[in-house]
């Protein structure tokens, strides 16, 4: 049967929706990292401070975009993902114009508030909008939008913060915030409440939020004294919030989706083990090029954008093959890619070529494609309708505790190797000692994150 005009608007305005979406708030953050070092200067932020320009965003998203998610599928993923895309734009004309670094860190929190309405009912609405033999395709979209903004975020940040100023990244958001505005409320028509009338879990989101603030901030001091205790009591909450949530009528997390569907259970756990093992390569790639093989930050960026345009240009591709195949078998494919990709990272040396350079990073870029899109596929599917804004927020989640344990082993290995010294020609061998081991121990994450993505017991609806 034939989509009438209805539909097909709908399901346009809802694929333009999430992909500018997902543009903007990729690009934006990946723009900032290069502006990082301007805005230290201009608001006289220590290494410590400035850090929190990037945690208090992946923070605030952390904690709330699983509640949102619940929240939309109550009352309304659309009405939700509205206000998110008005505190999201509204935060970053904040940043612009923030004067200290207290208001600037404080807009940095509202931007993760909004962007967790929205990451939590973006993937949602996709699911709600297009038919189960199309999902993978708009998906692969939603994917391939993300990698854009990944991709053209340090080429504007470095020329908007070398000629005009670094909070122009902010206010470019504005007018793609109002674009995405305008779309959903004149060119998205209807509302999806997939679990209209259920009540709010309160005292479950609170206790979530506690445990993936323990957990997150815990990773990203790690190997410390403290970071350890926080993961640990992270941990430790996880087993009271799911004690908690199985006694509860209607609760955030339906623990059971994880005890009773091996397809979600296993395909959120196969998201985090492959950002787990994947975070890693733009930040230890952007040292090795610049401190080993001596290249400026624009040279090494031209060079690091290899990864993000692969993903670009074939998630879409896997998201359709994910239609018509086993969704779990085609993101199995991508993490093998990646552990090929990673292994072969493992191997650089003082004189790897730039063709070799290369060629790994288009190994992880094929296996990002190949794995997304199929992936998140893999678990909207697997769920009811009531259920979609959860989900969304739970792949979000599952995604930001990867690359915070990314991050970890990242830091870990140049900390057990080099210690708290600087990357400098003396350190030079213990720093591709520490960049081989981590990329050594990815790649293994990957070995067992091929058989998560392949234990997956029954077909996707």
């Amino acid at each position: 049967m034939q989509p009438d005009k209805t539909e097909i608007k709908a399901r346009t305005a809802a694929l333009f929706v999430s992909m500018i979406s997902a543009i903007f708030n990729s690009m934006g953050n990946s723009a900032l990292n290069v502006a990082l070092p301007a805005i230290g200067r201009e608001f006289s932020m220590g290494a410590a401070l400035l850090g929190w320009v990037a945690m208090s965003m992946i923070l605030s998203a952390s904690v709330f975009v699983v509640p949102f998610g619940r929240l939309a599928d109550i009352y309304g993923r659309k009405k939700v993902m509205i206000i998110g895309t008005l505190v999201y734009t509204a935060s970053c004309v904040l940043s612009a114009l923030s004067r200290d670094a207290t208001v600037f860190i404080i807009s940095r929190v509202l931007q993760g508030f909004g962007a967790g309405m929205i990451f939590g009912t973006s993937v949602a609405i996709l699911t709600s909008v297009f038919p189960p033999e199309k999902r993978g395709w708009a998906l692969g979209w939603n994917v391939s939008a993300v990698y854009i903004g990944l991709s053209c975020g340090p080429f504007i940040g470095g020329i908007f913060t070398a000629t005009i100023g670094w909070r122009y990244i902010f206010w470019l958001n504005l007018p793609l915030g109002i674009i995405s505005f305008l779309l959903l409320v004149y060119g998205l028509k209807g509302e999806w409440q997939g679990a209209k009338g259920d009540k709010f879990d309160l005292v479950g989101s609170l206790i979530l939020g506690v445990l993936i603030t323990a957990f997150i901030y815990g990773l990203s001091v790690m190997p410390s004294i403290p970071g350890v205790m926080c993961v640990a009591a992270g941990i430790a909450l996880l087993a009271v919030f799911v004690a908690f949530e199985k006694k509860t009528v209607n609760p955030v997390i339906d623990v059971n989706s994880f005890l009773d569907n091996p397809v979600f259970a296993f395909s959120n756990l196969a998201t985090l083990i492959h950002y787990s093992a994947a975070f890693s390569v733009g930040i230890l790639m952007s040292l090795y090029l610049q401190y080993i093989k001596g290249f400026d930050p624009r040279h090494a960026g031209l060079i690091l954008m290899a990864q993000p345009v692969v993903m670009a240009i074939f998630a879409p591709v896997a998201g359709r093959i994910s239609d018509r195949t086993a969704p779990g078998k085609i993101a199995a494919v991508g993490m093998t890619l990646t552990m090929a990709g990673l292994f072969l990272l493992s191997r650089l040396g003082a004189m790897s070529s730039m063709f070799y350079i290369i060629i790994c990073l288009v190994f992880v870029g094929f296996g990002f494609a190949f794995f997304s899109s199929p992936n998140s596929n893999a678990v909207m599917s697997a769920v009811d309708k009531n259920y979609y804004g959860v989900a969304s927020g739970i792949i979000s989640t599952m995604r930001q505790a990867g690359q915070m344990i990314g991050l970890a082993i990242a830091t870990m290995m140049i900390s057990i190797f080099i210690g708290k010294a600087a990357v400098s020609p003396e350190n030079q061998g213990r720093f591709l000692e520490a960049l081989r081991m981590a990329f050594l121990v990815s790649s293994a994450l990957c070995f067992f994150g091929i058989f998560a993505s392949l234990a997956r017991k029954k077909t996707v609806k």
